[in-house]
């Protein structure tokens, strides 16, 4: 079990690994899971984190642009999330549903708002919940993913929208493109999988997703 006063505990889990190398997956996605190269955790990870970079894996797989053209992403999760994320974004590719970019955060030191801004799709990061420094977030352990932040912002308690140019998109209706709404092939395919939306929430997160519902 790893502990620390700022981050909490957390055992470890006891899943078997998935196999590196190509995996089974979606034909479109081609998608190949490795273990994590120091650049692709940077300052995402350091000493204390809630996992250790052996527990972490690096998905590189096909998705849609907003260019309606096909791009090579990145994704860095815990060892338990490859095989079920692959399925979603399996469903997601096959949809054609656009993801504007998919990079480690440590593209970007680590920093969730200029992720965010950067409309960048991501997954893990050692980092206490955007607007709450007592709380974790889920990403810090791997298992939670945030799809196009622009199109699908986090509204904190005082109403303000994370990141600003997604308050343009806080009237989900009518749909932009690579916006998640309530039963389309996005939320269905995360609900497939076990794992929970936080555009439910009271203070919305229409980005997040993640196995525990945190």
């Amino acid at each position: 079990m790893l502990c620390t006063a700022t981050l909490g505990c957390t055992a470890a889990p006891s899943s078997p690994t998935p196999p590196a190398g190509r995996v089974q997956a979606h034909t479109g996605l081609a998608a190949e899971v490795t273990g994590v190269p120091p650049e692709a955790l940077g300052a995402t990870y350091r000493p204390g984190c809630p996992v250790g970079p052996d527990r972490l894996r690096l998905i590189r797989m096909n998705h849609w642009g907003f260019d309606g053209r096909v791009h090579r992403g990145e994704l860095v999760v815990h060892e338990r999330a490859v095989r079920p994320l692959l399925k979603v974004f399996g469903e997601v590719f096959e949809a054609k549903f656009p993801i504007r970019r998919m990079r480690p955060a440590a593209a970007y030191g680590g920093d969730d708002e200029q992720s965010m801004a950067d409309d960048n799709t991501s997954a893990f990061n050692c980092r206490q919940v955007t607007g709450d420094a007592g709380r974790i977030s889920r990403h810090a352990y791997g298992d939670a993913v945030d799809v196009n932040p622009v199109e699908n912002p986090y509204v904190d308690r005082g109403g303000t929208p994370h990141p600003a140019a997604g308050r343009r998109h806080l009237r989900r209706d009518p749909p932009a493109p690579g916006m998640i709404r309530p039963g389309d092939v996005v939320t269905r395919a995360f609900e497939d999988v076990g794992w929970q939306w936080g555009g439910d929430w009271s203070n919305p997160d229409y980005q997040h997703f993640s196995a525990t519902g945190g």
